[in-house]
């Protein structure tokens, strides 16, 4: 593009010769100067965050503001689009990739060449590119992922949650991407409820404490700096998202999008603490549910959103929609699309999740201006607000990826750290039936042989669930890079110990054999799911599972590891088998599992939820009148390491 306004063939010439000298390094980058001839003070960094915020905003024209409000999906975002519609955000959705286990410079690649189309725009706004990473940097391939949230719940470990959020962002900044959709801090009350594993507890006071993985990703608040205000360290941090305002989990049955049916008190008291602590740490974004409490749909929600997270929590970030929130505020989607729309931008949404109609968002949000029926005070506000967000991350002065991060993508380092997360998030929940001695730790020599059973023993695609390379998740081991639980039990036993695997042994390869077994290790659980795929209103261990566990365990002395993103039913099992482990969703360091069962290190982990008898006690949760647990919530029985 030209220079706006022209210029003399002289000046044009004078301005490449110092470009050229600028790529070469020899000359210092010199303040733009504005068409009017004076200095945007926008660009440059020495001005106070507000002068720069009111100086670009009113350079803006309404098409330049609308822009700035709308996310679009990666799969429509070339360059043109976003330097025509002035787009202001773009997003990766669950697996939408640049290529087929792309590398770390593919996506620093494509994520560059969309900047540039931002920067190209007349008043050269960068785009801000966002991506779910729930437990790790899910959609990237080797990238490290960690256990799921409901097994971090599990360590009470707040300093172990921010080091986890330290390393997400440096693999997240190593593909070109400085924020992430992260972390859930839904308080799950129901099990049932699909998304459960992506909450670290039903017990607010523990999501409250776990909050510690924002200062993670987006850096600790230096002393002195302001509370509350959105703040980014630098460019090895993300910006984060807190999510989903308010009440998702809380859902009646925990039906996936549903209604949250709750007083104000008991929504303040048991669903909005974690936010009072995200807000506090900094968070730059805020993420709408789809959910309704008492029959209104979050997405249009005045009250909660613009009166209590803007007003009385002072929220200062932009709140954002879910994946075509303002949609579903109509049922059927889509079915009164300006209706949607001036409910969601009046509410107080700022920035628009707009994967697909993009245009049509943007034609009647700018009729609902034009026309009067949305002022622009709200839309000056919305824009406020992703401006300091983008300001305050740095991304104007560094609006393109670091190609030095590329090495931090799946590094041992962070490995290591997803290891130990697996190791304190393991549950003991039994160890030896009356009158035995312990099961657990397991000696890792044996006389004979030892058995490992079940689906999800040598399966990393099970082991890491949903949001891993796909949306729903995906079941094998040629999904992405790690250690299965198989292969840590193989590492574990002294070598020339035999270990012998049988996905689904049968009764009689069982009778046959067992005298050759010292002992078993059946690891069974729930295939990979996400949002309203996992919900579940049985909560059985699926087959084969307890056929496994009852031809196993009726006959040698067996270990049952239970992969899975929520407590199950296993009260019918529990007279058969000699020890039980919660091992959630350990995701790709399936080594931490075996770390633990043979002793190198202690079950240490306590249940971040209660563990119900049947489903017909749900919902059910700590501190209610009628509580009567097969293991109460805090519950953990302990080991010590093995002197070997």
């Amino acid at each position: 593009m030209g220079v706006p306004g022209g210029g003399s063939r002289v000046a044009t010439a004078a301005a490449a010769c110092l470009l050229l000298l600028q790529l070469c390094g020899c000359v210092a980058a010199l303040p733009m100067k504005s068409a009017a001839g004076g200095g945007d003070r926008y660009k440059d960094p020495s001005q106070p965050l507000n002068t720069r915020i009111d100086d670009l905003l009113r350079r803006m024209t309404l098409a330049e503001k609308i822009g700035q409000m709308s996310q679009i999906e990666r799969e429509n975002a070339t360059a043109g689009v976003i330097n025509k519609y002035f787009i202001g955000s773009v997003l990766s959705g669950g697996g939408s990739v640049p290529a087929k286990n792309a590398p770390p410079e593919a996506w620093a690649k494509m994520v560059n060449g969309m900047q540039g189309g931002a920067l190209s725009t007349r008043l050269g706004i960068p785009m801000l590119y966002g991506i779910d990473a729930v437990h790790g940097h899910g959609n990237v391939y080797k990238a490290t992922i960690f256990p799921h949230n409901v097994g971090l719940g599990c360590t009470r470990d707040p300093e172990l949650a921010k080091r986890i959020g330290a390393a997400v962002a440096l693999e997240v900044r190593a593909t070109g991407i400085p924020y992430v959709f992260a972390p859930c801090v839904a308080v799950c009350r129901d099990p049932r409820w699909g998304r459960c594993y992506e909450s670290f507890s039903e017990h607010p006071e523990l999501v409250q404490s776990m909050t510690s993985i924002i200062s993670g990703f987006q850096g600790e608040i230096p002393a002195g700096g302001r509370q509350g205000a959105p703040f980014v360290a630098g460019q090895r941090s993300v910006a984060a998202c807190s999510k989903h305002y308010v009440g998702d989990g809380g859902t009646t049955k925990g039906i996936n999008e549903n209604n949250t049916v709750a007083t104000f008190h008991e929504l303040l008291s048991v669903h909005m603490p974690p936010y009072y602590n995200a807000v506090i740490r900094g968070v730059s974004t805020v993420m709408i549910s789809y959910s309704s409490w008492n029959g209104v749909k979050m997405h249009s929600n005045h009250f909660l959103i613009s009166d209590f997270l803007k007003k009385e929590l002072r929220f200062r970030g932009f709140v954002i929609s879910d994946w075509q929130g303002l949609d579903r505020i109509t049922t059927p989607d889509h079915a009164d699309y300006l209706l949607s729309i001036k409910l969601g931008i009046l509410a107080g949404i700022d920035m628009i999740m707009i994967p697909y109609t993009y245009t049509e968002f943007i034609d009647d949000l700018t009729l609902l201006v034009q026309n009067g029926t949305i002022p622009m005070s709200r839309i000056d506000d919305a824009v406020r607000r992703i401006l300091r967000v983008k300001f305050t991350m740095g991304l104007f002065e560094n609006p393109y990826a670091d190609p030095s991060l590329a090495g931090e993508l799946g590094k041992q380092e962070h490995r290591d750290l997803a290891r130990e997360a697996v190791r304190k998030s393991l549950v003991l929940l039994k160890n030896g039936k009356p009158g035995d001695k312990p099961l657990l730790p397991l000696p890792k020599k044996a006389r004979g042989s030892i058995l490992v059973a079940g689906s999800h023993a040598d399966d990393l695609g099970s082991q890491c669930g949903g949001w891993t390379i796909t949306w729903q998740g995906l079941t094998g081991n040629n999904l992405t890079a790690g250690t299965t639980i198989l292969d840590g039990i193989k590492r574990a036993v002294v070598p020339g110990t035999d270990v012998v695997y049988s996905e689904n042994p049968d009764a009689g390869f069982i009778q046959q054999n067992k005298a050759r077994f010292d002992y078993a290790i059946v690891v069974v659980g729930e295939p990979p799911y996400a949002e309203q795929f996992g919900d579940n209103l049985n909560l059985t261990i699926p087959a084969p599972g307890p056929a496994i566990i009852q031809n196993v365990c009726g006959s040698i002395k067996c270990v049952v590891v239970l992969v899975s993103g929520r407590p199950l039913v296993v009260e019918p099992y529990m007279n058969a088998i000699d020890a039980l482990v919660a091992a959630w969703l350990p995701g790709t360091e399936g080594q931490g599992v075996a770390d633990v069962l043979f002793g190198d290190y202690g079950f240490a982990g306590k249940l971040s939820r209660t563990w119900f008898r049947s489903v017909e006690q749900l919902p059910m949760n700590v501190g209610d009148a009628h509580y009567d647990p097969l293991f109460p919530f805090g519950f953990g029985l302990e080991t010590q390491p093995s002197k070997y």
